[in-house]
């Protein structure tokens, strides 16, 4: 019934640190998820933890924008993914005159949490139009 989209652009955490914190999450329910983020050692979980809250807050906007009960237990993390983001290049003096560049990477973090009927149609749509 209810599906929600979060995302946050150019956050400074390499990408292949943040994919080890959303593995963690993927397909589990949101309220399951944010217990686990609240105490993952990884520097990119808290803002991964206030992307999923953010998220949950979505959909429940979204359930009262078409006045429809919505129970967050029932919300789970259907789509997870992180992309690369731009390159900030930066560069240090080293001796003899050289420069050092340093790349300071960027991601985009998506998450979209769903309730467990929306998830059972997305999944037939992608099936019939698969066959066609």
């Amino acid at each position: 019934m209810v599906e929600s989209i979060a995302r946050v652009k150019h956050i400074r955490v390499t990408a292949t640190k943040a994919r080890r914190v959303v593995n963690l999450i993927r397909g589990k329910q949101a309220v399951e998820a944010l217990a686990i983020l609240k105490f993952a050692p990884q520097g990119a979980s808290e803002p991964v933890y206030k992307l999923v809250a953010s998220a949950m807050a979505n959909a429940r906007v979204k359930a009262d924008a078409a006045n429809t009960f919505l129970d967050e237990q029932d919300l789970f993390i259907s789509q997870a993914y992180v992309d690369e983001g731009t390159t900030l290049k930066r560069f240090q003096p080293r001796a003899q005159g050289r420069a050092f560049q340093i790349l300071k990477r960027t991601s985009h973090i998506t998450i979209v949490v769903s309730t467990p009927d929306e998830a059972d149609a997305a999944t037939a749509t992608t099936a019939k139009a698969g066959k066609k």
